[in-house]
């Protein structure tokens, strides 16, 4: 599989496998499964409440560690110096591993600087190999990263055909950060699965749309994180490799972006409003 090359030259595989909203009980054989299928990238989170039964679907894969980029992300609940570190200790325990590949801040909110020095020092430390963020914006990662010791390698953030974050995308790489692109596929809204633009080009190359979306974010440098729990679409989903769009096709994608979250804003009031509702429900 292609890889990408982190700031620190640390090599991230292209394509990673995504397991939110995937049942705790049903984690362990996805991840078995996407390992089998030939995914080296894993990517879950605290707040997925399932970093267990990844660990149990690595050792039941018997891949080797490190013949695998795993990755997790510190929760809000969890910010703050201290509270961070003693988070990424058992995030660990849950994944059954002495290190993780990436840690990510999840979210932009609470106390982003006190959490970024915790992971500072996870990275001195070698429990981490790479740290970065999720859902920033790259004006926020740069004031992150140019008062700090590190400036973060990844920011992981909603990228779809119809939500296509071009111009940030380009300030992000023109940082050297890596970006990741979460719900690559929308949940499948506003027809995304049956776009008649994304169907023409896949009936090019016998590809499905699932595919043409794939191998668009990867031509665009962005490392997409694609979930299944079948294992049929796993493989397809890394059958990207083999063919390359148009500058044409490319064109054709760019006009479906309709220049709007198809989820949430993260500069909008109500997000914080709901992410506060949302730590304190998982609170009670």
């Amino acid at each position: 599989m292609e890889s990408r090359k982190l700031a620190n030259g640390t090599s991230i595989p292209a394509v990673g496998f995504g397991v939110f909203q995937i049942s705790a009980d049903a984690t362990a054989q996805a991840v078995a499964d996407a390992i089998a299928a030939g995914y080296r990238h894993i990517d879950t989170a605290q707040s997925y409440f399932n970093e267990a039964a990844v660990g149990e679907g690595i050792r039941r894969s018997g891949i080797a560690r490190e013949d695998l980029f795993v990755t997790t992300k510190v929760w809000i609940d969890n910010y703050g110096e201290g509270s961070t570190r003693a988070s990424i200790e058992e995030s660990l325990a849950k994944l059954g591993l002495d290190y993780v590949d990436l840690f990510l801040l999840h979210q932009p909110f609470n106390d982003v600087y006190g959490s970024w020095r915790d992971l500072e020092k996870a990275y001195e430390d070698g429990l981490v190999r790479a740290i970065g963020v999720s859902n920033f914006t790259p004006a926020r990662l740069h004031d992150l990263g140019s008062f700090n010791a590190v400036y973060p390698m990844v920011n992981q953030i909603e990228v779809n055909p119809f939500h296509q974050q071009t111009e940030r995308v380009a300030q992000l790489q023109e940082h050297g950060v890596v970006v990741e692109a979460w719900a690559p596929f929308g949940e499948g809204r506003s027809g995304l699965f049956t776009n008649p633009v994304l169907s023409e080009i896949g009936a090019q190359y016998g590809k499905s749309v699932a595919q043409v979306v794939l191998r668009w974010l990867i031509q665009r440098g962005i490392v997409p994180l694609a979930k299944s729990v079948h294992a049929e679409r796993m493989q397809q989903n890394l059958d990207v490799f083999d063919f390359e769009l148009s500058a044409q096709d490319m064109e054709k994608i760019a006009s479906l972006d309709e220049g709007s979250s198809l989820f949430f804003k993260h500069e909008d009031l109500g997000t914080v409003d709901y992410m506060k509702q949302l730590v304190e429900q998982r609170r009670k």
